[in-house]
């Protein structure tokens, strides 16, 4: 019906829209160093982004699949050198997933092991962004794959913990010694070989044999890494000899020894095969 003249304007019913998605950050785990061991998931989502936040240790090699045009941020930290601190990169991302761009979080090895990632996450969620978590092959496990170590292996170890010889300045090295100084554990040690002489002595101290195989990698997965193989009691020794530089990972285990007879021949196999 008309409007009467001299009437109120009549009222717009204003048309539904839909609900505008919140932004969203993916947090993803770049591996190891191998670009050859990302996930399906992970390379789709470098493949989509517009901009990539990674971490120090992301493998060149990894971010050579990045897209011509896609904005790469560095927010690595070196050790003894230039830091990014980490509440500037939780509003560094916020601020990304703002601006409505794709973001993804690019991090070595698994995001919740070591690096950082529950904390980002639980930034972001607190701060309305949407995460979504892509878990990456930790350094534990390509090294170990890499250089032939099982980390369990029957009637050697029945088990196997991962921890951190990183600490922060001024600080101990917090750890359940007696725990990790159990001869049927595997003990895997992210991030320690600034302290691997205080590591060793604490584990000799509380009764881990010192005759105990262990193997330092350093770079492993990628062309150019290396390992150093000694007895618990001169793996310090033999580590710092051989001038290992980070990243190195520690193995510490009858497990090391398991595969050894047979790594020589295996790799001699192998060689004429290697792309």
């Amino acid at each position: 019906m008309a409007e009467e003249a001299g009437g109120p304007p009549a009222r717009r019913i204003p048309r539904s829209t839909p609900m505008q998605p919140r932004p969203v950050v993916h947090i993803v785990g770049a591996g190891p160093g191998d670009p050859e061991l990302l996930t399906l998931k992970a390379y789709r989502l470098l493949q989509g982004a517009q901009v990539v936040v990674h971490d120090r240790l992301v493998g060149e090699g990894v971010l050579a699949l990045l897209p011509p045009g896609v904005e790469r941020i560095d927010v690595g930290k070196t050790p003894g050198g230039p830091r990014v601190d980490q509440a500037a990169i939780n509003a560094l991302l916020v601020d990304l997933a703002r601006s409505g761009r794709r973001v993804v979080r690019l991090k070595g090895g698994d995001p919740f092991l070591f690096g950082r990632g529950g904390e980002e996450a639980l930034y972001l969620l607190e701060h309305g962004i949407d995460v979504e978590v892509v878990p990456g092959i930790t350094a534990a496990f390509g090294c170990a794959a890499a250089h032939l170590v099982p980390l369990t292996h029957r009637d050697v170890a029945s088990g196997v913990r991962f921890v951190t010889g990183h600490r922060r300045e001024g600080w101990w090295l917090d750890l359940d010694w007696a725990g990790l100084a159990d001869p049927a554990t595997t003990l895997v040690v992210y991030m320690g070989l600034a302290h691997v002489e205080e590591i060793t002595r604490r584990l000799l101290a509380h009764g881990r044999d010192p005759a105990t195989p262990a193997v330092a990698i350093e770079n492993g997965t990628l062309p150019q890494a290396r390992e150093v193989r000694a007895s618990l009691g001169r793996l310090a020794a033999a580590v710092r000899r051989a001038g290992l530089r980070s990243p190195v990972l520690f193995v510490i285990g009858e497990v090391v020894d398991v595969l050894r007879p047979h790594a020589a021949a295996l790799e001699a196999a192998l060689a004429p095969c290697a792309s």
